[in-house]
């Protein structure tokens, strides 16, 4: 312990601390749970209520628990607030590990529980093409070894050894992890200072990162929330407020720092402010010499459309990553982002296709950004850090290739569609409902705000304050519930009634009604997503989903949907096919072999009203060949509206249904 620091200890024992007044009256009229951290942070999120936390102490208690570490530790209070903010937004989450390990308020790393294959594992067929699937040798993932390698380094050994604390406290108390987390940053710091300028090596140390230049990136993010200030309510009731630090140091504009070239880019493709990292997706030729096998992507001699940004989760730890994408037998996808201090890694150029949707259409169409973490086993939640390097990167990429920032084209993996029936029941599962893409776009400068009327609706719960039954995190069978968490999805029942059973998949669950797993998309709306409005009974909204009527409790004193405006489309005939993929019509088929109009097991009649996404020529990238010079487009002039068929986007030909504008 440096000697400063122990001087620094006594002096705050001597001293009795001062009070901390309380915050409740900074709440903003547009709710308590307003973030103001900076123009990329607008957000609202309304405090959870006591039976959801189970909470009565006084709100400004987290507030005071910052202020009195702090001032034990010497270090400057809006320092300690910045960095716990881009950890973890100030929240406890109840006790449980982000997807890096990391426990409460300020992040403190243990050892994740061991690394295992849940379905948002790559176990399918992530190339998704008819014409040359994977086998099953070739898309088995790697050994659980592999997506076992450590994580980033453990802080919550030492930092319990710096204030006395056990492991267990640090996990479950957050007054404790907030004493404990000052107590690490303040064993960083040089020498003693009252100036937060002066800390931001020991910030950029806190990150975890293990290259300068995404650990000062952290520390350039933290001090861009002390200059604008933030406020927020945490997930567990409290109102917690950083008062803007003006005169902080403004970083120099900088260009990304790089391993290696990306492609023909000359670098890799990320904004100015991140520093991304050149780590290339594996791609040669492997088995037989005469077999065609090669990997793991598609090289591409021409400029390609790119309609969509898939975000995904890994299921295993970022020190897996390496050994995955440089395998030619694996698969691959373009980005990868590291949850513990948000460093990006590029490994397949934008413009060549990465293997990663599980459906070809989409592949060829599409970027896969991978973010570390578990869609529910081995940790809940995903950094602050995380999410502001994700938003920079999709805003930027989505601007290079003009992609609307919309949930409609910024796509989970669980939004991708089977592109044949016999693929429907096996598509992935993640990111899942912990994903909050409410505050996702507010960081991408593009809010999911509704309108003040239509005929169709947004699904926008509160995030924090929608926690809904969920079953199947843990791994003891039967399913237990999981721990109350925020969500970003809401359940559809059959009738407007908690008691009715959920709606039916026919793709997933034929004739069975949907499950309460966490897995199960087959049955929930997510935030950001457009549906038709079908009818309205009390304080419950039905929508068109799946072919049928699907009810989501939606009052008006706590909505969790608003009004939206948007084009939408109603079948003209009985019986209207539904497909998973846009391919042309059979006579537009010249070089390439015949890929067939396969519907879905969904049918939608008349009456049935679904929301417009996009429109699209049917096309089909055929790229059976190691060489790009061998690769044949066939473009046709089938026409396809993309729709909001269920939880996953679908398609249907223009000729079928009547636009209602």
């Amino acid at each position: 312990m440096p000697i400063w620091l122990a001087a620094t200890l006594i002096a705050a024992a001597l001293t009795s601390p001062a009070s901390v007044p309380a915050r409740d009256h900074l709440a903003r009229p547009d709710g308590p749970g307003t973030a103001t951290a900076s123009k990329r942070q607008t957000g609202s999120a309304a405090s959870p209520s006591k039976r959801q936390t189970g909470s009565t102490a006084s709100p400004s208690k987290r507030q005071a628990d910052f202020a009195l570490a702090a001032r034990e530790h010497g270090v400057p209070e809006s320092v300690l607030l910045g960095v716990s903010y881009l950890k973890s937004r100030w929240d406890s989450n109840g006790g449980s590990p982000s997807t890096a390990g990391g426990y409460g308020p300020m992040h403190l790393v243990d050892t994740l529980p061991a690394a295992h294959r849940g379905p948002g594992d790559a176990l399918g067929d992530a190339r998704g093409d008819d014409a040359r699937p994977m086998s099953r040798t070739v898309t088995a993932a790697p050994p659980l070894s592999a997506l076992r390698m450590a994580g980033p380094p453990a802080t919550l050994p030492e930092a319990g050894r710096l204030i006395g604390a056990d492991p267990a406290s640090l996990r479950e108390d957050p007054a404790a992890n907030i004493r404990a987390g000052a107590a690490l940053l303040a064993s960083y710091q040089d020498r003693p200072s009252a100036d937060p300028a002066d800390w931001y090596e020991a910030v950029a140390r806190y990150s975890g990162a293990g290259d300068a230049a995404t650990a000062h990136e952290f520390a350039d993010e933290v001090f861009s929330v002390m200059r604008e200030g933030a406020e927020r309510r945490t997930d567990d009731g409290f109102l917690v407020r950083l008062d803007p630090v003006p005169g902080l140091p403004v970083p120099e504009e900088k260009q990304p720092e790089t391993v290696g070239k990306a492609g023909n880019t000359g670098q890799v493709e990320c904004p100015e402010s991140l520093a991304c990292e050149w780590m290339p997706a594996a791609y040669e030729r492997f088995g037989k010499k005469k077999s065609g096998n090669y990997g793991n992507h598609d090289h591409l001699s021409r400029t390609r459309t790119v309609d969509y940004i898939i975000i995904h989760d890994t299921e295993g730890t970022y020190r897996g990553i390496p050994s995955m994408v440089g395998d030619p037998k694996y698969v691959s996808w373009h980005y990868t982002i590291r949850s513990g201090d948000g460093h990006v890694a590029q490994h397949v150029p934008t413009n060549d296709i990465a293997w990663h949707a599980g459906n070809w259409d989409v592949n060829t169409r599409s970027i896969g950004v991978e973010h570390e973490g578990y869609l529910a086993k081995g940790g809940t939640w995903y950094t602050e850090a995380m999410y502001r390097s994700s938003a920079k990167l999709v805003e930027y990429l989505a601007g290079k290739y003009d992609i609307p920032l919309n949930r409609a084209h910024i796509l989970g993996h669980d939004n991708v569609p089977g592109s044949t029936p016999k693929a429907v029941s096996g598509m992935h599962q993640d990111p899942g409902p912990y994903w909050d893409w409410a505050h996702y776009f507010d960081l991408m400068n593009k809010p999911l705000k509704g309108a003040k009327k239509g005929d169709s609706i947004m699904i926008r719960p509160s995030y924090g304050e929608n926690r809904p039954r969920f079953t199947g995190c843990g791994t003891a069978k039967p399913a237990k519930d999981c721990p109350a968490h925020g969500a970003a999805t809401v359940w559809l029942h059959k009738e407007p009634s908690e008691s009715s059973p959920l709606v039916s998949d026919p793709g997933k669950h034929p004739g069975k009604p949907g499950t309460y797993s966490v897995y199960d998309h087959s049955a929930r709306a997510s935030t950001g997503q457009r549906y038709a409005v079908a009818a309205r009974q009390g304080d419950w909204t039905a929508i068109w989903y799946l072919g049928q009527k699907a009810w989501f409790y939606n009052p008006p004193s706590k909505p969790t949907a608003v009004p939206a405006k948007g084009p939408l489309v109603t079948p003209l005939k009985p019986g209207t096919k539904v497909y998973g993929r846009a391919y042309p019509e059979k006579s537009a088929y010249k070089l390439a072999s015949y890929q067939p109009l396969t519907p879905l097991q969904y049918k939608i009649e008349p009456g049935q009203t679904y929301t417009v996404g996009d429109t699209v020529t049917g096309s089909y990238y055929a790229a059976g060949a190691f060489s790009p010079a061998k690769h044949v487009t066939t473009a046709g002039k089938l026409r396809y509206y993309q729709i909001q068929l269920g939880h996953r986007v679908m398609f249907v030909m223009t000729k079928d249904m009547r636009l209602i504008e």
